[in-house]
C-alpha cells in the first residue's frame, strides 16, 4: 500500500482516503462520494477496511462486529473506489525481535470526556491505528463522518499536533427515514429494538426545538433530566451518557444555546449507539 502511494504521490497524483472497519452502508458511501468530489476522477480514492482491536474494549464487541468483505469490495466497486486496503492484524500490529506492537497514540484532551470516559482505551486505539494508516496510505485527505463527532475532533486534534500533511473532512450524518443515524452495529437490533432506537434522533429533535425556542438558553441540567426520562420510558432502552458542549473546544456547557453541540449514548438491548447534532 505505501509502495503504491508514494508512486501515486511521485506522479503528482491526489490521494482521497476513507478508513472503515466495513460492513459498509450508504453512510459509508456518501463519505466515499465526498471525497472522490475533492480529489476529482484524476485522482486516486482509497477505503481501508479493518477492524481495528485496539479499539475494542475487554467486554466489547470485536468478535461479533459484523462483516461482509464480498459485499463491501462490491460497493466500492460501484462507488467508483480505486483502491480497497485491506490489511490483516498481523500485518498491521507485528511482533518484531524485542516483542509485541508498543507504540501508541494518545490525545489527551477532546477525547477524554463522553466516549473516551465510557470506552477508556477507545480513542487511544482509533489514533493509533488512523496514523498508521496515515502513514500507508499517504493521503491529501481523508474523510470521517460527523454521527462519530468526538472522534473526528480528536483525530483533527491529532493531525494538527503530530504535522500530519493530511486534510480532515467531516461530511454529515446519513439517516434513515425515522432519523435513525446509520451504523454497522444497527445490525445487531431486533425487530423491536430497532423501533426504540429512534429515541436517540428523537431526543435531539425534541432538544433542538427547546433551545429554539428560549433565546437565553436552557440549563444543561434540565435538558440533561428531560432526555434521560425519555430514554427510561422505553423498555429496551437505558442511558449512557448525554453531554451539551462547546464544537469547537468538546468543553461542557452548563446552559445550551443555539449552537451548541449535543451527543448521547444509548443501550437498546444489548447494543449501544451513538449520535450527535448542532443544536
Amino acid at each position: 500500500m505505501q509502495r503504491q502511494a508514494l508512486a501515486w504521490r511521485r506522479a503528482g497524483v491526489r490521494i482521497a482516503f476513507v478508513p472503515t472497519m466495513g460492513y459498509l452502508h450508504s453512510g459509508h458511501a456518501s463519505l466515499m462520494q465526498r471525497a472522490r468530489r475533492i480529489v476529482g476522477p484524476a485522482g486516486k480514492l482509497v477505503v481501508s477496511i479493518y477492524v481495528n482491536p485496539a479499539q475494542f474494549g475487554p467486554q466489547e464487541d470485536l468478535s461479533r462486529y459484523p462483516r461482509d468483505l464480498p459485499g463491501d469490495k462490491a460497493l466500492c466497486s460501484r462507488m467508483g473506489v480505486d483502491c480497497v486496503f485491506v490489511p490483516g492484524t498481523d500485518e498491521m500490529y507485528p511482533p518484531d525481535k524485542i516483542g509485541n506492537h508498543s507504540t501508541y497514540v494518545l490525545e489527551t484532551r477532546v477525547s477524554s470526556s463522553m466516549e473516551g470516559s465510557s470506552r477508556p482505551t477507545h480513542f487511544r486505539g482509533v489514533a493509533t491505528i488512523v496514523a498508521k494508516l496515515f502513514n500507508l496510505v499517504l493521503p491529501e485527505v481523508a474523510v470521517f463522518g460527523a454521527k462519530d463527532f468526538q472522534q473526528a475532533a480528536a483525530i483533527r486534534k491529532m493531525t494538527a499536533d503530530l504535522n500530519f500533511p493530511v486534510r480532515i473532512v467531516v461530511a454529515p450524518t446519513i439517516r434513515e427515514p425515522d432519523g435513525l443515524a446509520l451504523s454497522s452495529r444497527n445490525n445487531y437490533l431486533s425487530v423491536e429494538e430497532r423501533s426504540q432506537a429512534v429515541v436517540l434522533s428523537q431526543a435531539l429533535w425534541l432538544v433542538a426545538r427547546r433551545v429554539s425556542r428560549c433565546k437565553s438558553g436552557v440549563p444543561a441540567s434540565r435538558l440533561k433530566a428531560g432526555v434521560s426520562r425519555m430514554v427510561a420510558a422505553r423498555p429496551l432502552a437505558s442511558m449512557d451518557y448525554i453531554e451539551f458542549f462547546d464544537p469547537a473546544t468538546l468543553e461542557p456547557v452548563q446552559r445550551v444555546i443555539r449552537g451548541t453541540q449535543m451527543a448521547l449514548a444509548v443501550f437498546v438491548g444489548k447494543t449501544r449507539l451513538i449520535d450527535n447534532a448542532l443544536l
